[in-house]
C-alpha cells in the first residue's frame, strides 16, 4: 500500500493515513486503499475496535486539489462513478460491524471531515481545526451531510455546512461532531484506553448489533422502528454471546469478552 499505514495489535486495528507531504490529502487511490483496510479489519475476527488517524500534520486536508482538477474534464458519468467511490467509503465506515474510534492529532477539513463525522467516536487535540469547506470553492458537501444531519441535526448542520466556516475542536465539541479533546501528549494513551474498555466490557456481537440498530432505527417511523427494535432484541437472545454474558451475570463469574 502506497498511503495507508495498517497494522493489529491487541485486537484494535490501526489505519494510519500516511500521505503527510500533501496533508493526507484523498485522491482515487487512497479512498481505495482505506476502503481495502477497512474491510480487512472487519474481516478479523481478532480485531473488535478501529483506530483511524494519520501521519504529518493534518489529519486530512479533504480532496488532493490534483486530483480535483482532473475531475473538470471527467464526464458526469466518470465523476458519478467517482463519488460513489467516496460514498461506499463513508458507508462503510459508518457501517462497519467493528467500532471506530477517529484520532485526530491536525486538521480535519472537507473530506478530512467527512472521515470523522462517519466514525463511531472522535477524539482531538485542541491545535486541531474542523470544517467543511466545499461551498468555499463551489462545491456541496454532498455525501457528508447526509452522516452529519444525523449526527448533530439540522440547525447545526446547516451552520457548518452553508458557512464553510472552519471552527475549533472545542466548538466541534460543542456540536456534537467531536466526543472528546485531548492534549497532544496524551491523545494516543487515551485513545487506547478507551478502545481496551470497549473491547473488555462488551461483547463484540453486542456491538454489532447495537451499532447495527443505531445505524437503521432513525429512519423508520415509530411503529416500525417498535417492531424493528423488538426483532433485534429477539435475535440478541440467540446470540451466543447473550447466552455467556446471561450464565455469567447469574453464576456471579466474572466473564472475559
Amino acid at each position: 500500500m502506497n498511503y495507508i499505514i495498517y497494522k493489529t495489535e491487541n485486537r484494535i486495528a490501526y489505519i494510519t493515513l500516511n500521505r503527510p507531504e500533501k496533508r493526507n490529502a484523498l485522491n482515487a487511490e487512497l479512498v481505495e486503499e482505506l476502503k481495502s483496510c477497512f474491510d480487512k479489519a472487519e474481516k478479523d475476527s481478532n480485531v473488535k475496535v478501529v483506530i483511524l488517524k494519520a501521519n504529518g500534520d493534518a489529519f486530512c486536508a479533504g480532496a488532493d486539489l490534483a486530483y480535483l482538477k482532473s475531475l473538470q474534464t471527467n464526464t458526469y458519468e466518470e465523476n458519478l462513478a467517482d463519488s460513489n467511490n467516496l460514498m461506499h467509503l463513508y458507508e462503510k465506515i459508518y457501517k462497519l460491524k467493528k467500532i471506530v474510534i477517529a484520532q485526530i492529532e491536525g486538521h480535519a477539513i472537507a473530506g478530512g471531515a467527512g472521515l470523522a463525522t462517519v466514525c463511531d467516536f472522535v477524539f482531538s487535540v485542541p491545535e486541531a481545526k474542523y470544517g467543511y469547506t466545499e461551498v468555499a470553492i463551489g462545491f456541496v458537501p454532498a455525501i457528508v451531510s447526509i452522516f452529519l444531519l444525523r449526527k448533530i441535526g439540522e440547525a447545526k448542520a446547516k451552520e457548518l455546512l452553508l458557512t464553510g466556516k472552519i471552527v475549533s475542536s472545542e466548538k466541534a465539541l460543542e456540536y456534537g461532531v467531536f466526543n472528546f479533546i485531548e492534549e497532544k501528549l496524551e491523545i494516543e494513551n487515551s485513545v487506547n484506553i478507551f478502545a481496551e474498555n470497549i473491547i473488555n466490557r462488551a461483547s463484540q456481537d453486542s456491538l454489532r448489533l447495537t451499532k447495527e440498530l443505531i445505524n437503521n432505527v432513525q429512519s423508520l417511523n415509530l411503529d416500525n422502528a417498535l417492531k424493528y427494535a423488538s426483532e433485534m432484541n429477539a435475535t440478541a437472545r440467540a446470540t451466543a454471546d447473550c447466552k455467556k454474558g446471561i450464565s455469567a451475570f447469574l453464576n456471579k463469574e466474572k466473564i472475559s469478552w
